[in-house]
């Protein structure tokens, strides 16, 4: 007997000797993954009289000006790797420009069936219906699956087609914002080989997010609670992801205005945040990152731009003589200290050749520093594309391509300055109201952060989001 237990116990050190030491190798090596990622400096360190950044866990990583485009920090921006559920701005994003808030969203068995005991979800139900407003706040704050399906579904059958439809639109709008190296398969960003972005493209589609009020709202709320269905007689309720977004948290920042966060084996962790310190709105991307270390990371990125770089505006500069003006009021690039407007390279882009319409973007040792929207002169457009265009006189005075030979009439000399002047004061109305809402959403912001102590002070506990590692 005491021979037989000697033989079972020999067999169990060998059989706990074979299967730890795997175990031990598998941590070496995802540590030494992850320092290796970490030693990696940023791309934009190698510029010439560029700020150096902060070393970042995430293989990927971007901090991009919002509303220039200006790319300011960069460590491996169009490597191809997996989303995970920040795939679900995009999904939020066509849903908006192509359904409503006040569209039914009916759950199908296709939309549930796929799901897997670790998928986030909400737990609804074939044939349950709710509002697209609440299947918004399921999809952006819970990260739900099948409400991810269930929208995609809906909205492309909305279309005029299904579920494939609306994945078709994802990667026609996606390629619409400029993005060069995403492919979408799904709406939720569950795990596909064929699914996959980019930093620079997530952060040209958080850009693009950013300005749509209804979604930062959404991305905004810390909590949420759908009212009852008709399959459902219980509420149903949750709480943001986004630890950044959450007062009093260790990861809270400040200037924090929304955000996506993204998990699955194969992705890693994923994060998806916007900023707004009131001067520069930046969208921070980290891809194939090593769970909280996102948030440090982010953090140490935004601070680095936030303190290294400010707005340079161009409308006193001399204009290349190819644009007629500016469509933006206020266009400007941002720019470290010590590197100035002289330094920088030029690119024109036509985008409607119809309307003369074209991107002047800016670049510092090829990388882009910021951009603005411009009308070009009808001479370039002809000679760039071949196309004739039916503009008035340029504002050299010489009169546009395949305009008639003539001087205006004052009749229509008067018809333009009246309509000049019109335009002046709608801009001036328009960048007033601009600020009256920049103001309110300030004094908004500022409201809920006050009620959210007063609820946690009352509560006498605090109201932090449940962690775990669920995939979405």
């Amino acid at each position: 007997m005491r021979k037989l237990w000697r033989s079972i116990l020999a067999a169990v050190l060998t059989a706990c000797a074979a299967f730890s030491f795997p175990v031990s190798v598998y941590a070496d090596t995802w540590e030494e993954i992850r320092q290796t990622s970490y030693e990696t400096l940023p791309d934009t360190d190698s510029l010439e009289g560029w700020p150096a950044g902060p070393k970042v866990y995430a293989k990927a990583a971007i901090v991009m000006d919002m509303d220039s485009g200006a790319i300011l920090y960069g460590k491996n921006i169009d490597e191809r790797l997996y989303p995970a559920s920040i795939t679900k701005l995009l999904t939020a994003l066509v849903a908006l420009e192509n359904g409503d808030f006040e569209d039914e969203v009916t759950f199908t068995e296709d939309s549930i069936s796929f799901l897997e005991y670790d998928h986030a979800n909400i737990g609804m139900k074939p044939g349950e219906i709710i509002s697209m407003k609440d299947a918004m706040y399921a999809l952006l704050l819970a990260s739900a699956n099948e409400v991810a399906y269930a929208i995609a579904e809906n909205v492309g059958t909305k279309m005029g087609g299904g579920y494939d439809t609306f994945i078709q639109k994802m990667n026609e709008r996606s390629a619409e914002l400029g993005c060069t190296g995403s492919q979408w398969t799904n709406a939720n960003g569950l795990p596909d080989e064929q699914h996959y972005t980019t930093a620079h493209d997530m952060a040209l589609i958080a850009s693009e997010v950013s300005k749509h009020q209804e979604l930062l709202d959404i991305m905004e709320t810390l909590n949420y609670t759908m009212e009852p269905t008709n399959l459902d007689p219980e509420p149903r309720s949750f709480e943001q992801h986004h630890r950044m977004l959450w007062e009093g948290n260790y990861y809270y920042y400040d200037c924090c205005i929304g955000g996506k966060t993204g998990y699955t084996d194969s992705a890693g962790t994923t994060l998806v945040t916007m900023a707004d310190n009131g001067q520069m709105r930046l969208a921070a991307v980290v891809l194939y990152d090593y769970g909280t270390d996102s948030y440090v990371d982010t953090r140490a990125m935004f601070d680095y731009v936030y303190g290294n770089f400010s707005k340079v505006s161009i409308s006193g500069a001399e204009r290349p003589e190819e644009v007629r003006e500016y469509v933006m009021s206020e266009p400007y690039v941002v720019l470290p200290a010590g590197i100035e407007l002289d330094d920088l390279d030029t690119e024109i882009i036509v985008s409607d050749e119809k309307q003369a319409a074209g991107k002047l973007v800016y670049r510092y040792q090829g990388q882009e520093v910021g951009s603005a929207e411009v009308v070009l002169t009808s001479e370039y457009i002809e000679s760039a594309t071949g196309y004739t265009t039916r503009l008035e006189p340029d504002h050299d005075g010489q009169k546009g391509a395949g305009q008639e030979d003539g001087s205006m009439s004052l009749r229509v000399k008067a018809v333009i300055g009246i309509s000049a002047a019109g335009v002046v004061l709608l801009c001036v109305g328009a960048a007033a109201v601009l600020a009256a809402r920049r103001r309110k959403k300030q004094r908004r912001m500022i409201r809920r952060r006050r009620q959210q102590k007063r609820l946690e002070r009352e509560k006498k506990h605090s109201r932090r989001p449940r962690g775990g590692r669920k995939r979405g």
